[in-house]
């Protein structure tokens, strides 16, 4: 009991399509298809970077891993949402918010570092191209990748252990499709400033700093790029930036819309708009972006899909 007439919560309730009763079928079939089309689109990245030697290069050894992540990514929210758009009662134990709260923020911040990685990648490939093979040898690459997901764990697992140290009380009901941090923190039955204040503080460190990374990386790439003499030359080396650059402004204009606002900022219709975007858009827009806007990938499976015999019989 928490001040004599309040009991603690044992689960959570999601309501974030409550009043949406009617379409929830719909709503269904939709993020089914969006789900079954992402994890499909990666799956098809990672085999065929797998199987195209052309494609063996630090900067698609990063795409693995980025499509790997993504999978995880939209996997640890939205089956479980999809569950919950068919079934009456959207309920989920405060353990199972807990392990989905540290998939999906460990899964954002090692997302944050390797799209952090990949903008260095770019800038030594353009602005330290002799250099290029011992400055992205394997071992750095490993490296780099490590590091991001180290990073990812080490400081999302402090963060949602000391996030579910807190007593939630009430009624239980989260106004979001699932744990996501500041919906859950909202419940707590004590006083959550200093809770909000680390939570803004690992925002600002750790998306902030990738972030900051990334961009004096491209400010480098452009001032190398606006010193190339031919257009064709200028060209080239933006097309090798440019699906990297709209993958990097849709993570981080969501992210940072959703986790550096103040709290007085923060309302439900917002915080699940957004949280579309960064769970369920942004990943299914992630396949498409690097084959329809990246000339190797296409390359690699139109070869890929001409050696088919079945292709080639018919």
């Amino acid at each position: 009991m928490m001040g004599g007439n309040q009991s603690l919560c044992t689960k959570f309730t999601f309501v974030a399509f409550s009043s949406l009763a009617e379409l929830q079928p719909v709503l269904f079939i939709v993020f089914l298809i969006i789900y079954v089309f992402t994890v499909g689109g990666n799956i098809i990245i990672i085999c065929l970077i797998w199987v195209v030697p052309s494609l063996h290069t630090p900067m698609y050894f990063f795409l693995v891993n980025l499509s790997f992540l993504e999978m995880c990514y939209i996997t640890s929210v939205v089956p479980q949402m999809l569950v919950h758009l068919l079934v009456e009662t959207k309920t989920i134990s405060v353990a199972g918010c807990a392990a989905q709260m540290y998939i999906f923020t460990i899964l954002g911040l090692t997302e944050c570092c390797l799209l952090a990685a990949m903008a260095y990648d770019r800038f030594v490939a353009i602005c330290r191209p002799l250099h290029y093979a011992l400055l992205m040898s394997p071992r750095v690459c490993l490296k780099l990748a490590a590091a991001s997901w180290v990073t990812g764990v080490v400081v999302e697992s402090a963060q949602t252990t000391w996030i579910f140290t807190l007593p939630f009380c009430g009624t239980g009901k989260i106004q979001h499709f699932f744990c996501d941090i500041m919906p859950v923190v909202k419940l707590a039955c004590v006083d959550t400033s200093q809770n909000e204040i680390v939570v803004f503080t690992v925002s600002v460190i750790f998306i902030m700093s990738p972030c900051f990374l990334i961009l004096c990386s491209y400010v480098r790439i452009l001032v190398t790029i606006l010193r190339i003499p031919s257009a064709a030359g200028r060209r080239k080396a933006f097309s090798t930036c440019s699906s990297h650059i709209l993958v990097v402004s849709l993570f981080y204009g969501t992210a940072l819309f959703t986790y550096l606002q103040p709290k007085t900022a923060h309302t439900p219709e917002t915080d699940k708009a957004t949280a579309l975007m960064y769970t369920v858009v942004t990943p299914g827009l992630n396949p498409v972006i690097y084959t329809l806007r990246n000339k190797e990938v296409k390359e690699a499976l139109q070869r890929v899909t001409q050696r088919n015999p079945l292709r080639q019989v018919a």
